[in-house]
């Protein structure tokens, strides 16, 4: 199975990066992973609808760029469907049993996914009703990977 993450914005805090690094180690013998950066769009901090439209415009149109044409496609999105870890597994399965071996999850920026790109999606997953910083996502979304390739073969994993 292949599994691409494609996100917004460079990874810059350490601490992240060694805990992606880990957890992408891991799946090896499960799945091939890759992680894709596009570039972010810089703003203030405050900012119209209007304009967060335009970021999120912007940033949609470089996801959409890089999204493979036959890939399953998951968005994180705080409006979608959350999934226990359990059930994330489950549907990981079943996309690989009816020819889903090529999937893409797609991480937003700070203003969130443009409706393209949620519209590109096969499926929206929100990991919570909570807004984490889309940097900590990028751990959060490959640990519940890891954990759901455990799940699946049935393999222990702490709780």
């Amino acid at each position: 199975m292949n599994i691409h993450i494609l996100c917004v914005g460079k990874l810059k805090e350490k601490y992240f990066r060694l805990g992606i690094e880990e957890y992408s180690k891991r799946l090896r013998s499960y799945a091939r992973v890759s992680i894709t950066e596009v570039a972010d769009e810089r703003a203030p901090e405050t900012l119209s609808q209007a304009e967060i439209r335009q970021i999120k415009q912007a940033e949609g149109d470089r996801l959409l760029k890089k999204i493979p044409a036959q890939t399953y496609v998951i968005a994180l999105a705080i409006q979608g469907r959350q999934l226990s870890s359990e059930d994330f597994a489950k549907k990981i399965g079943e996309l690989a049993t009816y020819g889903h071996s090529d999937i893409t999850c797609v991480i937003g920026g700070s203003n969130g996914l443009s409706d393209e790109v949620l519209h590109r999606a096969d499926f929206q997953l929100s990991f919570s009703a909570f807004t984490f910083p889309h940097q900590l996502m990028r751990l959060i979304l490959i640990e519940q990977i890891y954990r759901a390739f455990k799940i699946i073969r049935g393999e222990p994993y702490h709780k």
